[in-house]
């Protein structure tokens, strides 16, 4: 049985940290086989770059995946192609710089891992996240064993229309961008992991990692603010996903939660 971890959005300083104390430990209690993390907040928030990617690869973090905020840190375009572990989505066009993908050799399981961007309520330029998916699992063919995809997006009929569409073609399809943790994972009929979103990791006391305040306040006034990065309640929220080569079927899809109060650090987990 292979033990998967996918971590959520890492947002900003409070997100690396827990990442970079924690994340050892986590692999242990769990034998986890091999870890991937959204990386697109990292960078204050907004983006990353290639100081921040080096720091979660090297805090134990096998891949690292990106999302609409991929372009937001200036020069990261031209850092990008020196990080072979390090992948922007699949369906972006295909003059954009950066592998679409990532090989990880997991006891010698070839797990492919990429992600695709929805197109409801996102501005990026993105082909199509079905056509993208079938376009990748169609490249890959004979170069990996399974995949993992990633569906990035804000609407969750989106996400869950591209987890039957893959149902039996992945190995598991998780959900990333909005950041609240759901409480819908399950393993779908023909043996693939789903999950709307395996949450955000960073802190909680926010509003979606953003200090309370001023987001509530523009809500109200509808005037520009800075929102800074919140510092309380920081979490570690992913999926485990357990895969059984064998049957060629994922076993159970978990969400994990790791919560870090004051120097104290504490691990919960819902079995669903």
């Amino acid at each position: 049985m292979l033990k998967l971890f996918f971590i959520g959005d890492i947002v900003g300083r409070p997100g690396r940290e827990i990442l970079v104390e924690r994340l050892p430990r986590l692999r242990a209690e769990f034998g986890l086989d091999v870890v991937i993390a959204n990386g697109e907040n990292s960078a204050a928030g907004s983006g990353i770059n290639a100081g921040i990617a080096k720091a979660i690869l090297a805090s134990g973090v096998d891949a690292i995946t990106l999302g609409d905020h991929v372009w937001d840190q200036r020069g990261w375009e031209t850092e990008m192609d020196s990080l072979p572990r390090v992948c922007r989505p699949a369906n972006l066009p295909v003059s954009c710089p950066g592998r679409d993908h990532v090989i990880i050799d997991v006891k010698g399981f070839r797990l492919g891992v990429f992600t695709v961007l929805g197109r409801h309520f996102l501005g990026m330029k993105a082909e199509c996240p079905f056509l993208g998916a079938d376009a990748m699992l169609a490249k890959l063919a004979g170069k990996i064993d399974g995949a993992l995809v990633e569906i990035h997006a804000e609407a969750t009929s989106e996400k869950q229309g591209l987890g039957w569409y893959l149902d039996g073609r992945a190995i598991a399809v998780l959900g990333t961008h909005t950041h609240v943790p759901t409480a819908d994972a399950c393993v779908l009929p023909q043996g693939t992991g789903f999950m709307c979103d395996v949450g955000m990791t960073g802190p909680y006391a926010s509003v979606l990692g953003r200090e309370v305040k001023p987001v509530v306040d523009k809500f109200l006034d509808g005037l520009p603010r800075k929102f800074e990065i919140a510092e309380g309640d920081v979490r570690i929220s992913g999926a485990l996903v357990e895969y059984d080569p064998a049957t060629k079927r994922t076993a159970r899809v978990e969400l994990i939660t790791v919560r870090r109060n004051n120097v104290d650090l504490t691990s919960s987990r819902m079995r669903l």
